[in-house]
């Protein structure tokens, strides 16, 4: 999985607006994030809310376009192509980096 990491305040806030899909095997880390939306977007996501120590707070599978959503406690955001988070095997409780296999992380 190509994690592409969401540095900068405008990189947060543009997120994945304007482009037309995601790669199976390509995400988004937004942090710190504990709440997106989907206004403007073209497709849906899975979105995977994590908390401060690395840990899956909750999974929205395949959200779609103009919709809202946020987690509690949250600290990062992991945007995904539908069905990625049930193929990396993210669930509530589960360890971001014990359960997937999320490598290379790179920026934009």
């Amino acid at each position: 999985m190509r994690v592409h990491v969401a540095r900068g305040f405008l990189q947060r806030a543009r997120g994945l607006l304007g482009r037309t899909s995601i790669a199976a095997d390509e995400a988004l880390l937004i942090q710190p994030c504990s709440a997106i939306h989907t206004f403007g977007m073209r497709f849906a996501i899975d979105v995977v809310f994590i908390d401060p120590q690395g840990s899956v707070l909750s999974v929205c599978e395949a959200l779609g376009p103009w919709r809202a959503a946020r987690c509690r406690g949250a600290a990062a955001v992991l945007e995904m192509a539908p069905g990625a988070a049930r193929r990396e095997g993210l669930a509530p409780g589960t360890s971001i980096l014990a359960a997937t296999t999320l490598s290379a992380v790179t920026g934009p």
